[in-house]
C-alpha cells in the first residue's frame, strides 16, 4: 500500500512538523489534523521515539529472511488527543502511545500515517524538561510552500501485515481483563531484570512476587504469559517517568497455553501500550481470530451499515449502536470486526472500549488481506461442502483432490478438521478454510 507524503517530517525553530499523508483513496492537499502545544514535552519525545522505535525492532528472523523494518507509525487526532501506533518488523508486538494533555490551537478529527525519519529521531531524542514543544501536522505554512512546489516528495509504505495486525491485536486486546498492577518503581525494577534475548520457542510467565513480578517457567492462577519478555525492554526510556503498570490477559491457571498479554505504563498526560503475541514467532497477522466474523452471511452488509452511523467519536459505544441500526450486539460486535479487518476498529484496554481508527481502506481488500477467508469462499462457490448430520454439526469438505471432514459445535466456538493445517495448529490460530466454509455453508442453510 502505498503513501504519499508532501514533506519530510522535521524539527524547526516554530516545533516539530510531521509530514502527513490523505491516504490512498484520495488525493488531499495538507490535511490539516492538529497544531499546538504538548504539556509534557520531553515525556512525549521519548513515547513517540518508543513507538518508532518499536516499528524498527525484530524480536525474531526466520532462516532465511532478511530483516527488515517499517518505520512510519499511525498517528490519529480525535477530541481525547492524540494516538501513536506501530508493530515491531516482525508483527510480533503492538506499541501505541496515547497522549492526552495537550494545549491545541487546532484540532480536528483525522488518520495518516507519519514519517519518522533519522533527523526528526535525532532531534526529538535532544528535547528536555521544560523545553517548550509545538506539534503541527500539516500546517498552513507548508500549504503555502506545497503551493510553490517548494516541497520535497517523499513516498512509503504501510505494510499489509500491519492493517492485519490491527485487527487480530485489537480482537486478542478486547478478551483481556486486568491481571497485575505494579507501582513506578516497582514497573521499573521488572523490566531492567527482563532478559535482553530468549530462545525463539521459550515461554515466562510474570507471577506475583512480594514486590512486584518475577519471572517462572510455568503458568500460575494469577500469572501473565511474557514469551520473548524482551519485547517490553524498548520501554526502558520511559521508566523514569512511568507512574503505575498494568498487565492484562485472560486469566490463567497451571493448564494454560501460551497467549497474548498487554501492558500498559501510565506517564504524566499519556500512557503506552504493548500488546504482545502468544509467541515472538507468531506475528499478529497471522492469527486469524477474526475470520469465523468476517465469513458471517450478515458481516458485510452489517458492517456497512455500522459505518453508516459510526461517528468519529473517541470510543465506540457497542449499544448506541445496536439502538441506532436495529442489529443486535452480537451482530454489531461482527460488523465491527469487518471494519477491524481493514484496520478501522482498535481497542483501549485502559478505558475498555473500542475506538475509531478511519484508515482510508477499500472494504474490498478484506479477502486480499485474508487468503483462508477468500479460499473458503472459493470452496463455497465450489459446492465443495456437504453436510453429514443434517446441516448440524459434521461436513465433508472437498479441497482439490482431497476431502477432509469438519465438526463444529452448536455456535463454531469448537471446531476440527482432518487437514493437514488443523493438525499443525489446532485451534491456536483460527479456523483452517475448511472450518470457514463448513460454518458458512451450516450458517446459510439454516436461514
Amino acid at each position: 500500500m502505498r503513501y504519499t507524503y508532501t514533506h519530510p517530517s522535521a524539527m524547526t525553530d516554530q516545533g516539530l512538523e510531521l509530514a502527513t499523508s490523505g491516504g490512498t483513496r484520495f488525493h488531499v492537499d495538507e490535511p490539516h489534523f492538529f497544531s499546538g502545544f504538548v504539556e509534557n514535552p520531553h515525556i512525549v519525545a521519548r513515547g513517540v521515539l518508543t513507538v518508532a522505535d518499536y516499528a524498527a525492532k525484530r524480536f525474531y528472523t526466520p532462516v532465511n529472511t532478511v530483516a527488515l523494518a517499517a518505520l512510519d507509525p499511525v498517528v490519529t487526532s480525535t477530541p481525547e488527543g492524540l494516538r501513536f501506533e506501530s508493530f515491531s518488523s516482525c508483527c510480533s508486538a503492538y506499541a501505541r502511545l496515547d497522549v492526552t494533555d495537550l494545549d491545541a490551537q487546532s484540532h480536528q478529527l483525522g488518520v495518516t500515517n507519519v514519517d519518522i525519519n533519522t533527523p526528526l529521531r535525532e532531534a526529538l531524542a535532544t528535547v528536555t524538561p521544560g523545553s517548550p514543544l509545538h506539534l503541527t501536522i500539516a500546517d498552513d505554512a507548508l500549504h503555502v510552500t506545497t503551493m510553490d512546489n517548494a516541497l520535497e516528495e517523499k513516498k512509503v509504505n504501510l505494510p499489509l501485515r500491519w492493517v492485519k495486525g490491527l485487527a487480530e491485536s485489537q480482537r486478542m486486546s478486547a478478551t483481556m481483563t486486568l491481571q497485575q498492577e505494579l507501582t513506578g518503581p516497582e514497573a521499573t525494577k521488572f523490566i531492567t531484570s527482563l532478559p535482553g534475548t530468549s530462545t525463539p520457542n521459550s515461554v515466562s510467565w510474570a507471577t506475583p512476587a512480594l514486590r512486584g513480578l518475577r519471572l517462572a517457567s510455568k503458568p500460575l492462577k494469577g500469572a501473565v504469559c511474557l514469551p520473548g519478555p524482551e519485547r517490553l525492554k524498548p520501554l526502558l526510556p520511559l521508566l523514569p517517568y512511568v507512574t503505575k503498570l498494568s498487565a492484562y490477559s485472560t486469566e490463567s491457571d497451571g493448564s494454560s497455553q501460551p497467549k497474548s498479554s498487554a501492558w500498559v505504563v501510565d506517564l504524566p498526560g499519556a500512557r503506552f501500550t504493548v500488546v504482545l503475541s502468544p509467541m515472538k514467532t507468531r506475528g499478529f497477522s497471522g492469527e486469524g481470530s477474526l475470520l469465523m466474523s468476517l465469513i458471517s452471511r450478515y458481516a458485510a452488509d452489517d458492517a456497512d451499515l455500522v459505518s453508516a452511523v459510526l461517528a468519529f467519536d473517541p470510543h465506540i459505544d457497542i449499544s448506541h449502536l445496536a439502538a441506532e441500526t436495529g442489529l443486535t450486539l452480537d451482530r454489531v460486535e461482527d460488523a465491527l470486526q469487518v471494519l477491524a479487518s481493514t484496520g478501522q476498529v482498535g481497542y483501549d484496554l485502559t478505558l475498555g472500549a473500542y475506538f475509531h481508527r478511519p484508515l482510508p481502506l477499500d472494504p474490498n481488500m478484506i479477502g486480499k488481506l485474508n487468503t483462508r477467508l477468500s479460499n473458503a469462499e472459493e470452496l463455497l462457490a465450489g459446492n465443495a461442502v456437504t453436510p453429514l448430520d443434517g446441516y448440524k454439526d459434521e461436513f465433508t469438505v472437498r479441497s482439490g483432490s482431497n476431502t477432509y471432514t469438519v465438526r463444529l459445535d452448536d455456535d463454531a466456538a469448537a471446531f476440527a478438521c482432518t487437514c493437514f493445517w488443523f493438525a499443525k495448529y489446532k485451534d491456536t490460530r483460527g479456523p483452517c478454510k475448511h472450518v470457514l466454509a463448513a460454518n458458512a455453508f451450516r450458517e446459510s442453510a439454516r436461514e
